[in-house]
């Protein structure tokens, strides 16, 4: 019952925590249209005591709209649509572990993210999250109505590289390297939200190259102020996970980094990834096809 869902704000600029409800199990759609909303309004929710089997985490985040396959990270053998997000203590690099928005690389980026809590770190290990709605709402009115005349080219290029972070090899996850069929997509650099009106930076520094139309030198200048100001305090929040704890973000207007400062120590996290229904689906247009 709607009833039971309890909201409790964790910071200012977003994120709230829920209880009162069990995603293990078939939700009424009520129940789903206030969790959206609590979404839409929080930008970032997090769940606590939850058991999801991958089938369940799936469900779950079907309701939402079509899941994503990662074109990069290879998913469940018998849920293609869920990742396995793995740090072996033997691994030095993390998964996630710089600010970025999921799927921004892709032509029709992903609109939502929902991570699951399988096995924690002893300590460390925490995500932080951006809202990049706050991040534009304080910049000047000026560079407001700069910024909503461009575009950003984004793609996997860099990340995915065989010498990008992403790309490196880990014990437990398997990721093909994207070098030779990745394309670049142009998407606006000011996002407006579909169900709030809201106005949001849509730029990250893990995908984003460069700005449409412009040289990547010239570009540099504006977009690393913004990456600097998007990452600003303020504008965050600090979720410290515990087993069976669950994530779910706005990728339109949320950055999140993983942390990785637990070394030695073994992290097993899962995630489905939530695409737009086609017909809302954000227009995008490609500047270089994928090969």
């Amino acid at each position: 019952m709607i009833e039971t869902l309890k909201i409790r704000r964790v910071a200012g600029a977003l994120g709230a925590e829920i209880s009162g409800v069990d995603l293990s199990q078939p939700l009424s759609d009520s129940m789903i249209a206030a969790i959206r909303q609590a979404l839409v309004e929080h930008q970032v929710i997090f769940f606590r005591d939850q058991d999801l089997t991958p089938a369940q985490h799936v469900a779950f985040g079907a309701r939402f709209g079509p899941l994503n396959i990662h074109p990069y990270v290879a998913g469940m053998p018998e849920q293609p649509e869920a990742m396995e997000l793995i740090k072996e203590p033997s691994d030095r690099i993390n998964f996630g572990g710089g600010w970025h928005s999921d799927m921004s690389f892709l032509q029709t980026p992903a609109i939502g993210s929902i991570l699951y809590a399988i096995e924690l770190p002893e300590f460390g290990g925490d995500t932080l999250f951006a809202s990049q709605a706050a991040a534009f709402e304080a910049l000047s009115p000026g560079l407001q109505a700069t910024l909503e005349t461009l575009n950003g080219v984004h793609s996997a290029s860099r990340e995915y590289s065989a010498q990008g972070p992403s790309a490196q090899k880990r014990g437990s996850m398997k990721i093909a390297e994207a070098d030779g069929y990745v394309g670049e997509y142009v998407h606006p650099m000011v996002l407006t939200h579909p169900e709030t009106g809201r106005k949001a930076l849509y730029v990250n520094p893990a995908f984003t190259l460069r700005i449409d139309g412009w040289k990547t030198r010239e570009s540099k200048a504006l977009l690393d102020y913004l990456f600097d100001h998007c990452r600003y305090e303020g504008f965050t929040c600090r979720f410290t996970w515990q087993k069976g704890s669950v994530a779910f973000w706005d990728n339109r207007s949320v950055w999140h980094f993983a942390l990785n400062d637990y070394p030695g120590q073994r992290r097993h996290m899962r995630r489905v990834t939530v695409d737009p229904w086609p017909q809302i689906a954000a227009k995008s247009r490609v500047v270089q096809a994928a090969e």
